[in-house]
Protein backbone atom coordinates (compact mmCIF):
# COMPACT_ATOMS: atom_id res chain seq x y z
CA UNK A 1 0.00 0.00 0.00
CA UNK A 2 1.38 3.06 -1.23
CA UNK A 3 1.56 5.72 1.97
CA UNK A 4 3.14 8.99 0.45
CA UNK A 5 3.07 10.33 -2.87
CA UNK A 6 5.35 12.93 -4.09
CA UNK A 7 4.63 14.36 -7.49
CA UNK A 8 6.73 16.78 -8.98
CA UNK A 9 7.67 19.27 -5.86
CA UNK A 10 8.91 22.52 -6.17
CA UNK A 11 9.91 24.89 -3.04
CA UNK A 12 11.19 28.52 -4.05
CA UNK A 13 12.84 30.70 -1.89
CA UNK A 14 10.78 34.70 -1.60
CA UNK A 15 14.01 35.34 -3.29
CA UNK A 16 12.74 33.27 -6.31
CA UNK A 17 15.72 30.44 -6.19
CA UNK A 18 14.77 27.15 -6.64
CA UNK A 19 15.41 24.85 -3.26
CA UNK A 20 13.63 21.70 -4.37
CA UNK A 21 13.04 21.34 -8.28
CA UNK A 22 10.62 18.77 -9.20
CA UNK A 23 11.36 15.92 -7.06
CA UNK A 24 9.40 12.82 -6.92
CA UNK A 25 8.70 9.65 -5.50
CA UNK A 26 6.53 7.17 -3.48
CA UNK A 27 6.95 5.39 -0.28
CA UNK A 28 4.64 2.60 1.04
CA UNK A 29 3.79 1.52 4.44
CA UNK A 30 6.65 0.23 6.11
CA UNK A 31 9.42 0.67 3.67
CA UNK A 32 12.44 2.81 4.06
CA UNK A 33 13.36 5.56 2.28
CA UNK A 34 16.99 7.48 2.26
CA UNK A 35 17.18 11.14 1.29
CA UNK A 36 20.59 12.25 0.82
CA UNK A 37 22.96 15.15 -0.19
CA UNK A 38 25.27 17.98 0.78
CA UNK A 39 23.91 21.02 2.44
CA UNK A 40 21.55 22.69 0.74
CA UNK A 41 20.60 19.74 -1.56
CA UNK A 42 17.05 20.56 -0.67
CA UNK A 43 16.55 17.16 1.17
CA UNK A 44 15.21 19.17 4.42
CA UNK A 45 13.54 21.69 2.50
CA UNK A 46 11.85 18.46 1.15
CA UNK A 47 10.83 17.17 4.62
CA UNK A 48 9.34 20.36 5.75
CA UNK A 49 7.56 20.52 2.70
CA UNK A 50 6.37 16.90 3.20
CA UNK A 51 5.25 18.11 6.62
CA UNK A 52 3.64 21.11 5.42
CA UNK A 53 5.75 23.18 7.41
CA UNK A 54 8.00 25.01 4.95
CA UNK A 55 9.14 28.72 6.42
CA UNK A 56 7.12 32.02 5.82
CA UNK A 57 7.50 32.98 2.33
CA UNK A 58 8.41 29.92 0.68
CA UNK A 59 6.40 28.76 -2.41
CA UNK A 60 5.63 25.37 -2.89
CA UNK A 61 3.75 23.70 -5.58
CA UNK A 62 3.16 19.99 -7.16
CA UNK A 63 1.73 17.46 -5.22
CA UNK A 64 2.06 15.35 -1.52
CA UNK A 65 -0.23 13.07 -0.63
CA UNK A 66 -0.59 10.76 2.41
CA UNK A 67 -3.24 8.02 1.78
CA UNK A 68 -4.15 6.27 4.97
CA UNK A 69 -7.35 5.36 6.90
CA UNK A 70 -8.44 8.02 9.26
CA UNK A 71 -6.67 10.28 9.21
CA UNK A 72 -8.17 13.62 9.57
CA UNK A 73 -10.39 12.44 12.13
CA UNK A 74 -10.43 16.33 13.66
CA UNK A 75 -12.50 17.05 10.77
CA UNK A 76 -14.60 14.33 11.46
CA UNK A 77 -14.74 13.38 8.07
CA UNK A 78 -12.47 9.90 8.25
CA UNK A 79 -10.55 10.91 5.05
CA UNK A 80 -8.41 8.28 3.68
CA UNK A 81 -6.51 11.00 0.99
CA UNK A 82 -5.06 14.00 2.44
CA UNK A 83 -3.01 16.27 0.10
CA UNK A 84 -0.58 18.14 2.04
CA UNK A 85 0.57 21.44 -0.59
CA UNK A 86 -2.44 23.99 -0.31
CA UNK A 87 -4.04 22.76 3.05
CA UNK A 88 -4.89 24.54 5.78
CA UNK A 89 -3.10 24.70 9.55
CA UNK A 90 -6.22 22.34 10.55
CA UNK A 91 -6.46 20.06 7.98
CA UNK A 92 -2.15 19.57 8.45
CA UNK A 93 -2.13 19.75 12.34
CA UNK A 94 -4.97 16.77 12.41
CA UNK A 95 -2.21 15.19 9.57
CA UNK A 96 1.01 15.44 12.50
CA UNK A 97 1.66 13.22 15.32
CA UNK A 98 -0.64 10.63 13.33
CA UNK A 99 -0.31 10.53 9.94
CA UNK A 100 3.76 11.49 10.59
CA UNK A 101 5.71 12.63 12.47
CA UNK A 102 9.81 14.11 12.85
CA UNK A 103 12.65 13.38 14.93
CA UNK A 104 15.01 16.78 13.97
CA UNK A 105 18.85 17.38 13.87
CA UNK A 106 19.29 19.38 17.02
CA UNK A 107 17.24 18.01 20.03
CA UNK A 108 18.08 21.05 22.21
CA UNK A 109 16.70 23.31 20.00
CA UNK A 110 13.58 21.10 18.92
CA UNK A 111 12.51 20.51 22.90
CA UNK A 112 11.20 23.39 24.76
CA UNK A 113 14.10 24.34 27.40
CA UNK A 114 11.95 25.90 29.93
CA UNK A 115 9.56 22.95 30.45
CA UNK A 116 10.19 19.38 32.24
CA UNK A 117 10.83 16.37 29.64
CA UNK A 118 8.34 14.38 31.23
CA UNK A 119 5.68 17.62 29.97
CA UNK A 120 7.22 17.54 26.79
CA UNK A 121 5.97 13.52 26.12
CA UNK A 122 3.13 13.77 27.91
CA UNK A 123 1.51 16.48 25.25
CA UNK A 124 1.40 14.28 22.28
CA UNK A 125 -0.04 11.85 24.64
CA UNK A 126 -2.68 13.64 26.02
CA UNK A 127 -3.72 15.53 22.45
CA UNK A 128 -4.16 12.51 20.54
CA UNK A 129 -4.64 9.53 22.55
CA UNK A 130 -6.70 11.61 25.62
CA UNK A 131 -4.79 10.02 28.34
CA UNK A 132 -4.72 11.89 31.87
CA UNK A 133 -3.51 11.47 35.30
CA UNK A 134 -2.52 8.13 36.30
CA UNK A 135 -2.39 6.87 32.71
CA UNK A 136 -0.89 9.80 31.73
CA UNK A 137 2.00 9.10 33.53
CA UNK A 138 2.19 5.79 33.31
CA UNK A 139 2.27 6.13 29.46
CA UNK A 140 4.93 8.51 29.70
CA UNK A 141 7.01 6.44 31.25
CA UNK A 142 6.42 3.74 28.93
CA UNK A 143 7.39 5.75 26.18
CA UNK A 144 10.91 6.65 28.18
CA UNK A 145 11.47 3.29 28.69
CA UNK A 146 10.78 2.52 24.87
CA UNK A 147 13.57 4.52 23.93
CA UNK A 148 15.65 3.03 26.39
CA UNK A 149 16.24 5.77 28.89
CA UNK A 150 17.63 4.51 32.16
CA UNK A 151 15.59 5.82 35.39
CA UNK A 152 12.56 7.15 33.49
CA UNK A 153 11.30 8.85 36.28
CA UNK A 154 14.10 11.07 36.81
CA UNK A 155 14.83 12.09 33.04
CA UNK A 156 10.72 13.05 33.54
CA UNK A 157 11.46 15.24 35.96
CA UNK A 158 14.70 17.38 34.67
CA UNK A 159 14.57 19.82 31.89
CA UNK A 160 16.43 19.85 28.61
CA UNK A 161 19.89 21.06 29.80
CA UNK A 162 20.12 18.78 32.56
CA UNK A 163 20.50 15.28 30.67
CA UNK A 164 22.60 14.46 27.86
CA UNK A 165 22.68 14.84 24.22
CA UNK A 166 22.04 11.03 23.14
CA UNK A 167 19.28 11.20 26.12
CA UNK A 168 17.56 14.39 24.59
CA UNK A 169 17.53 12.74 21.47
CA UNK A 170 15.98 9.59 22.67
CA UNK A 171 13.49 11.79 23.95
CA UNK A 172 12.65 13.80 20.83
CA UNK A 173 11.99 10.16 19.20
CA UNK A 174 9.81 8.67 22.20
CA UNK A 175 7.74 12.13 21.39
CA UNK A 176 7.70 11.47 17.84
CA UNK A 177 6.39 8.23 18.21
CA UNK A 178 4.22 8.88 20.98
CA UNK A 179 0.82 8.51 18.62
CA UNK A 180 2.31 5.69 16.56
CA UNK A 181 2.62 7.75 12.87
CA UNK A 182 2.32 5.72 10.24
CA UNK A 183 5.92 7.72 8.63
CA UNK A 184 8.61 8.85 10.58
CA UNK A 185 11.00 11.29 9.22
CA UNK A 186 14.35 11.54 10.67
CA UNK A 187 15.97 14.88 9.42
CA UNK A 188 20.10 14.22 10.55
CA UNK A 189 18.95 12.73 13.69
CA UNK A 190 22.65 11.81 14.39
CA UNK A 191 24.62 14.54 12.93
CA UNK A 192 25.13 16.21 16.27
CA UNK A 193 26.18 13.17 18.32
CA UNK A 194 29.49 12.03 18.66
CA UNK A 195 30.57 8.79 16.68
CA UNK A 196 29.21 6.38 19.53
CA UNK A 197 25.91 7.85 20.66
CA UNK A 198 25.29 7.85 16.44
CA UNK A 199 25.40 4.04 16.72
CA UNK A 200 23.27 3.49 19.79
CA UNK A 201 20.55 6.21 18.20
CA UNK A 202 20.57 3.95 14.89
CA UNK A 203 20.14 0.53 16.50
CA UNK A 204 17.38 2.27 18.39
CA UNK A 205 16.09 3.86 15.40
CA UNK A 206 16.30 0.80 13.43
CA UNK A 207 14.42 -1.80 16.17
CA UNK A 208 11.66 0.78 16.82
CA UNK A 209 10.69 0.97 12.97
CA UNK A 210 10.84 -2.97 12.61
CA UNK A 211 8.86 -3.39 15.57
CA UNK A 212 6.18 -0.72 14.84
CA UNK A 213 5.83 -1.38 11.32
CA UNK A 214 6.62 2.45 10.58
CA UNK A 215 7.50 3.87 6.92
CA UNK A 216 11.33 5.49 7.30
CA UNK A 217 12.08 8.41 5.59
CA UNK A 218 15.57 8.95 6.91
CA UNK A 219 17.81 12.41 5.77
CA UNK A 220 21.66 12.57 5.98
CA UNK A 221 24.71 13.81 4.16
CA UNK A 222 26.17 10.35 5.24
CA UNK A 223 25.53 7.59 2.69
CA UNK A 224 27.18 4.88 5.05
CA UNK A 225 24.80 6.16 7.57
CA UNK A 226 21.37 6.39 5.31
CA UNK A 227 22.80 2.94 3.78
CA UNK A 228 22.86 1.22 6.88
CA UNK A 229 19.06 1.83 7.74
CA UNK A 230 17.29 2.37 4.75
CA UNK A 231 16.35 0.01 1.62
CA UNK A 232 16.14 2.42 -0.92
CA UNK A 233 18.03 5.84 -1.65
CA UNK A 234 17.31 9.52 -3.81
CA UNK A 235 20.73 11.30 -3.87
CA UNK A 236 19.14 14.78 -4.07
CA UNK A 237 21.86 17.88 -5.48
CA UNK A 238 21.35 21.36 -5.82
CA UNK A 239 17.60 20.72 -5.28
CA UNK A 240 17.10 17.71 -8.02
CA UNK A 241 16.82 14.26 -7.54
CA UNK A 242 19.90 12.91 -9.50
CA UNK A 243 20.24 9.07 -8.84
CA UNK A 244 17.93 6.81 -7.09
CA UNK A 245 17.97 2.88 -6.58
CA UNK A 246 18.28 0.54 -3.58
CA UNK A 247 21.04 0.88 -0.89
CA UNK A 248 23.24 -2.03 -2.64
CA UNK A 249 22.86 -0.51 -5.96
CA UNK A 250 23.80 3.08 -5.03
CA UNK A 251 26.49 1.77 -3.11
CA UNK A 252 27.99 -0.62 -5.68
CA UNK A 253 27.15 1.24 -9.03
CA UNK A 254 26.90 4.67 -8.71
CA UNK A 255 26.01 5.98 -11.89
CA UNK A 256 26.11 9.99 -10.84
CA UNK A 257 29.33 11.68 -10.66
CA UNK A 258 28.01 13.32 -7.49
CA UNK A 259 26.85 10.00 -6.17
CA UNK A 260 29.86 8.38 -7.05
CA UNK A 261 31.93 11.15 -5.32
CA UNK A 262 29.85 11.02 -2.40
CA UNK A 263 30.41 6.66 -2.46
CA UNK A 264 34.15 7.75 -2.34
CA UNK A 265 33.92 10.03 0.40
CA UNK A 266 31.84 7.15 2.67
CA UNK A 267 34.32 4.55 2.33
CA UNK A 268 37.56 7.10 3.17
CA UNK A 269 35.42 8.17 6.70
CA UNK A 270 34.27 4.37 6.83
CA UNK A 271 36.24 3.72 9.36
CA UNK A 272 34.78 6.23 11.67
CA UNK A 273 31.48 4.20 11.53
CA UNK A 274 33.03 0.85 12.42
CA UNK A 275 32.30 0.09 8.88
CA UNK A 276 29.38 1.00 8.72
CA UNK A 277 29.23 1.51 4.53
CA UNK A 278 30.00 -2.62 4.39
CA UNK A 279 27.64 -3.29 6.67
CA UNK A 280 24.81 -1.25 5.29
CA UNK A 281 25.54 -2.58 1.63
CA UNK A 282 24.68 -6.10 3.31
CA UNK A 283 21.58 -5.05 5.16
CA UNK A 284 18.58 -7.32 4.61
CA UNK A 285 20.63 -9.48 1.88
CA UNK A 286 19.73 -12.82 2.11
Amino acid sequence: MTLLTVAGLHVRSPEGRDLVSDVSFTLDAGERLGLIGESGSGKSMTALAIMGLTPPGMTVSGSVVFDAPGLDRSLDRGLDRIEVVGAGERRLTSLRGRATSTVFQEPLTALDPLMRVGRQVAEPLRRRRGLRGRALRAAVTAALEEVRLADPERIARAYPHEISGGQRQRVAIAMAIACDPALLIADEPTTALDVTVQADVLALLDGLVEERGMALLFISHDLAVVSRIAERVIVLKDGAAVESGSAGEVVNAPRHPYTRDLVGSARRLDGALDGALDGAVDWRTP
